[in-house]
């Protein structure tokens, strides 16, 4: 039903101080953050040790803006919810609302908010693609991942009256041309209820 029931492996990436030896530094993560976190969250999970790996490609000196930095790029993961919101490769934090990377990621957080606010759905995907020029989509689809209460004609039907997912409508449906952003660069795009794209209006 769309909950994790289990853990088979964990991967972690961690710069840490060479003077700790791998194996501190594994045992230190195990006893502080890994069995602490699947107790609380996952208490009845069946794997009693999963299979962990910490930085598999050998020791991690430097970490955080030294060693990782660029504007778009290297911000799909936060820009998505933490790899939550699939996409198609592309992310938004460097560019303007009349991209759609941008714009219509907004529009999609916009609309499955609403589609569970109005209790269609426990959980809904909402799924977009545009061709560069057209200010229309070219295809939209639902998934709400088994959890809908009702049809996909339904929901399809709401959705066309809470948003016409064109761009241009998109920007002016959300004020998105305020300068509005830079506070996106904390804690990530979305969750924030003061964004025009985190509203219920259902």
């Amino acid at each position: 039903k769309g909950v994790p029931v289990d853990v088979k492996a964990l991967v972690l990436a961690v710069p840490y101080d060479v003077r700790i030896s791998k194996q501190q530094l594994r045992d230190d993560l195990e006893r502080f953050v890994i069995k602490p976190t699947l107790n609380k969250y996952l208490p009845k999970r069946k794997t009693k040790f999963p299979k962990i790996t910490i930085n598999g490609t050998g020791a991690w000196e430097i970490g955080g803006p030294n060693a990782d930095t660029g504007v778009t790029g290297r911000k799909i993961i936060v820009d998505t919810y933490g790899g939550m919101g699939r996409h198609g490769g592309g992310c938004f934090s460097g560019k303007d609302a009349s991209k759609v990377d941008r714009s219509g990621a907004y529009a999609c957080r916009y609309l499955a908010k609403n589609i569970v606010a109005a209790k269609l759905a426990d959980r809904c995907e909402v799924k977009v693609a545009y061709v560069i020029g057209k200010k229309d989509p070219i295809s939209m689809d639902f998934d709400t991942f088994g959890t809908g209460k009702k049809s996909k004609k339904i929901i399809q039907s709401l959705a066309k009256e809470i948003l016409d997912f064109s761009v241009p409508n998109i920007i002016k449906k959300l004020n998105l041309r305020r300068p509005i952003y830079a506070k996106t660069a904390r804690y990530g795009h979305f969750g924030n209820k003061k964004y025009p794209w985190e509203k219920v209006v259902v």
